[in-house]
């Protein structure tokens, strides 16, 4: 921290921004100028950065040098050195006192900063006051940055009074305004409110009159010694509009607003002061949705890392019968009927249900599309050996299946419960109960009548 210093990055960076006056090149500190002499700032960067310029006088108030509401672009290329006001513009700086020592402070940043509670730049006013409130101020909005990518410096300039003419060499100005009760500004200088009456020197001077809640009204006055020059400003209403920034990573999302499509980002918008739904949407890229504040004259700013869509798909699978539990890649995840969402790409399905063969497939699922299995599950099977003492008419569930000549015979039957009946001349009918899993040999012995 130096004798000069407002904030200082403590990391040294590569960096490095540059401020001075146009009577101190060199920058000694020792510059003077009179109240009433034009004043201009310069700054250059060695990188490319944003660069942002306040000026602070002796009494703690802060004018904004870069952005102003004039000159919004603070934009500077490596090695650019530029002046404001610049040669031409459409406006100028005069030094307006009080008397003492003023600092021009530069913050230089390689990203933009959201200094929309510090500086209203419609109104071209500085939200804070004094050093140390600028200071605490801009430690916020510098605080997410990397240290290496911001900078500051200093450059410092005396003000002193100068001597008025002979009051027959000066000049009356009268400022009224409808309504009144604004505040009035000479040469950027705040003089009174309105209705003021007050002594300036003869020549051109630069006239504001700022009211809350209307435009400001500025004019152009070039008194002659000894004139009385009156002006009045009807004020108009301001329209009750802020601003909305929105950006996304990556950019080129479609930004609605209240459901409307306002462009892509990054984009800026002027909007009336309000609550408005804000929608992102990207392809392949899931919606972001917000609903932001709009404040008048400020700046709202909405920056969004979207997140990529799962490249997945849907499964529907049904069998019948229903109910048959379902595996999908070995894992068992529900039964059927079922829906389940997938990762893109082949996935092994098994479908099984007791007394029924076990169904196994590869499914292709593609990315947000629903791809849909239905089983007709087959019932199992056993294959059934009987051997008997005698020939016998087998019947299984009231069904005859067949004779076993020789006492023996072979059939298939579904697993499950079965009712097995077994007839045979000279012999008493035998009655039994199988309960068929898997392959089976079964051996009974005919009774004799």
């Amino acid at each position: 921290m130096t004798p000069q210093g407002i904030i200082v990055n403590p990391v040294p960076t590569d960096l490095k921004v540059k401020v001075w006056v146009d009577k101190d090149p060199a920058k000694t500190g020792q510059a003077v100028y009179q109240v009433g002499e034009p004043i201009y700032v310069y700054v250059s960067v060695n990188q490319d950065a944003y660069v942002y310029l306040f000026n602070i006088n002796a009494d703690g108030r802060i004018d904004p040098i870069l952005p102003n509401a004039y000159e919004r672009n603070n934009f500077l290329r490596a090695g650019e050195t530029r002046r404001f006001p610049p040669e031409g513009g459409r406006y100028r700086y005069t030094v307006t006192g009080p008397e003492g020592q003023d600092r021009i402070l530069a913050v230089a940043s390689k990203e933009p900063l959201s200094i929309g509670k510090i500086l209203n730049i419609e109104q071209n006013q500085v939200q804070v006051q004094g050093a140390e409130g600028l200071a605490r101020a801009l430690s916020i909005v510098v605080e997410p940055l990397p240290d290496e990518d911001w900078v500051t410096d200093v450059a410092v300039y005396f003000v002193v009074g100068r001597v008025l003419p002979p009051a027959s060499a000066r000049a009356s100005l009268e400022v009224d305004s409808s309504p009144r009760g604004a505040g009035v500004l000479v040469d950027g200088r705040a003089v009174g409110s309105t209705p003021v009456v007050l002594e300036v020197s003869p020549g051109r001077h630069e006239v504001e009159v700022r009211l809350s809640g209307y435009q400001s009204f500025k004019a152009t006055v070039n008194p002659r010694p000894g004139e009385r020059v009156r002006l009045f400003a009807q004020l108009v209403p301001e329209a009750r509009t802020g601003f909305l920034y929105v950006n996304s990573t990556p950019q080129g999302a479609e930004v609605y607003v209240s459901g409307q499509l306002k462009g892509r980002t990054p984009i800026s918008l002027s909007l009336p002061e309000g609550s408005y739904p804000v929608e992102l949407r990207l392809a392949d890229y899931e919606p972001y949705r917000a609903t932001l504040q709009v404040e008048r004259g400020r700046e709202t700013r909405l920056e969004v890392r979207l997140n990529p869509l799962p490249r997945t798909g849907t499964l529907r699978l049904d069998s019948r019968p229903q109910g048959a539990e379902v595996y999908v890649d070995g894992t068992l995840v529900g039964r059927t009927p079922f829906s389940l969402t997938l990762a893109e790409g082949r996935h092994e399905v098994r479908v099984v249900l007791a007394g029924y063969n076990e169904y196994r497939a590869q499914v292709e699922v593609r990315r947000n599309e629903t791809t849909q299995l239905f089983v007709q599950l087959v019932p199992a099977r056993a294959v059934v050996e009987l051997y008997l003492n005698a020939e016998a008419r087998v019947f299984l569930d009231g069904t005859e299946v067949g004779l076993a000549k020789g006492g023996y015979l072979r059939f298939e039957a579904p697993f499950g419960k079965h009712e097995l009946t077994l007839v045979a001349p000279g012999y008493r009918t035998l009655v039994q109960t199988l309960d068929l899993y898997q392959n089976q040999v079964f051996r009974f012995t005919l009774t004799p009548l």
